[in-house]
């Protein structure tokens, strides 16, 4: 059976299995990473746009009460997250919560759960 490659699939919610792992490394090591270094690390072309990757992580971690692990994926100029992915005023705490969990504790999130969490959002919006 041949080897699956992420640069394969289109799917956000696939990319987003593909940048969990990559952020929860980045935790582990109290470092951020610029959109370009994780747009380097999946092969992308450029930083580009990473709302809805991130964005499916973020409602997980909401959804299970787990520190916002989106606010390691800073832009480069600037050094912060990009719009909608970090409460403002709590940018610095919530960086040192998430360096502080032990994510290699969780198993990771699938498809199907980030999915869910982002689906619920979406729903939330609707009837808000």
């Amino acid at each position: 059976m041949p080897v699956k490659l992420f640069s394969d699939v289109t799917s956000a919610t696939s990319r987003a299995t593909q940048i969990f792992p990559i952020l929860i490394a980045a935790a582990a090591n109290r470092r951020t990473l610029t959109y370009g270094v994780l747009a380097d690390m999946l092969g992308f072309g450029g930083a580009g746009v990473f709302a809805t990757q991130l964005g499916h992580i973020m409602h997980w971690c909401a959804d299970n009460d787990l520190p916002p692990l989106t606010v390691l994926v800073v832009n480069a100029k600037t050094g912060l997250p990009g719009a909608g992915l970090w409460r403002i005023e709590n940018l610095h705490a919530d960086r040192e919560k998430v360096f502080g969990y032990s994510w290699y504790q969780l198993v990771p999130p699938t498809i199907e759960e980030l999915n869910e969490a982002d689906k619920a959002r979406k729903n939330a919006k609707k009837r808000g």
